[in-house]
């Protein structure tokens, strides 16, 4: 009996699991919907690589989506997972490689991001009531997809690598990692002059935030309309030009911060700057060409966020952030500094009556005990005071 018991049980058993499975491909496809867990692994995959934590982040979760939409179309689909259609991981190692996301760091947040996934999907389907084995089983065929969307990754990558050094990409890309990041061995005369570099000529550095395919090459090719020369380095488009483009030229839509002229030997100095202003501008909003000088006070405060974090716990602790009404007290003290302490000016942008202004002052004045705001005549907050009011605020409101 039990020989013929055994065949119909396995059967049944076999009819659980993929049942089971059923329901597992079902949870995976609400996870590939849910915005919630995008972020969780965005965040997973920016917090692992930070190179690749530079991009935009709408830049990485197109990412994300574009590996999770493709590891689930395999994943269903039958027989080898190597004769799927990988098309979108080829081309999204194609595009890092442009970007000059180095490999390691790319691969660093490919595998934290699938590494999170799969913590999410066995969390989700233990709540969900499937079994330890069925999981276990469905999930290491799961990885085995994952592998293989990740192997065409690197091949998109290297590919794209193979095309980009028959051009001058390879040779500029070398001697812009060693100029401006202090990145490799030293380049000859001869490599300089072959780029248009080198000699007592004195270069901006610049550096912008596109990484999408139009924007690049509009942004490259107005950036060396007058001898520069750009590449991508670690996600950002970036290079030295001995002349700026003027401010119509560039795609309103994107940001490029330059320095100062400067010597070769002083560009990778003057680059740090220009990546930290970078942030900043791109923190606030800001877009166009942008010069780190006129960052300044963005890129050092940006620079101390321990910093910001205190003056805020000590000058605006009786804020609620949760409370519409104080954030809207906070916003309009931030624009009544940014508008030189003028009620008129700071009305103006706001759409409302100065004296709304004046009243909205008075009571963060009553709410946070601050001793002065200079909203009476005669009253004037002193430079030092406008700037920790303003950094309080603007790091609160952040």
């Amino acid at each position: 009996m039990s020989g013929i018991d055994n065949p119909s049980t396995d059967a049944g058993a076999s009819v659980v699991v993929r049942e089971r499975s059923a329901d597992f491909v079902a949870l995976l496809h609400e996870m590939a919907s849910d915005a919630g867990i995008l972020d969780d692994i965005v965040d997973a995959a920016r917090e692992q690589s930070p190179v690749v934590a530079r991009l935009p982040v709408a830049e990485n979760r197109r990412h994300i989506s574009v590996l999770l939409a493709a590891g689930l179309a395999s994943f269903e689909g039958v027989g080898d997972p190597s004769e799927r259609d990988f098309v979108e991981a080829t081309r999204l190692g194609a595009e890092r490689a442009a970007q000059g996301i180095p490999i390691g760091d790319l691969l660093c947040g490919v595998q934290a991001g699938r590494t999170r996934a799969l913590e999410i999907a066995i969390e989700r389907g233990r709540s969900a009531g499937i079994a330890d084995d069925v999981l276990v089983e469905v999930l290491l065929d799961l990885d085995r997809y994952t592998s293989a969307l990740e192997r065409h990754v690197v091949s998109g990558y290297h590919a794209a690598e193979r095309d980009l050094a028959r051009g001058t990409w390879e040779a500029r890309t070398r001697v812009l990692r060693r100029l401006l990041l202090g990145d490799g061995p030293q380049e000859s005369p001869q490599e300089l002059a072959r780029l248009g570099l080198g000699g007592a000529a004195r270069y901006h550095c610049v550096v912008s935030d596109v990484t999408d395919a139009a924007s690049l090459r509009s942004a490259e090719r107005v950036l060396t309309a007058h001898g520069g020369v750009v590449a991508m380095l670690d996600g950002l488009l970036s290079g030295l030009a001995p002349r700026l483009p003027a401010p119509g030229a560039l795609d309103p839509d994107a940001l490029v911060v330059s320095s100062p002229p400067v010597p070769l030997e002083q560009a990778h100095e003057m680059y740090g700057l220009c990546v930290l202003a970078l942030d900043a501008a791109r923190r606030s909003g800001q877009r166009g060409l942008r010069s780190v000088v006129d960052l300044a006070g963005e890129t050092a405060l940006a620079a101390q966020p321990l910093l910001a974090r205190l003056l805020g716990a000590a000058l605006l602790a009786a804020l609620n952030p949760a409370d519409d009404f104080h954030r809207e007290l906070a916003v309009t003290a931030l624009s009544y500094l940014d508008n030189g302490q003028r009620l008129d000016h700071a009305a103006a942008a706001l759409h409302v009556h100065p004296n709304t202004v004046r009243y909205r002052l008075r009571r963060l004045r009553e709410i946070t005990a601050l001793s002065a705001f200079g909203t009476e005549p005669g009253e004037r907050l002193t430079v030092l005071e406008s700037v920790r009011l303003w950094w309080a605020l603007r790091d609160w409101l952040g």
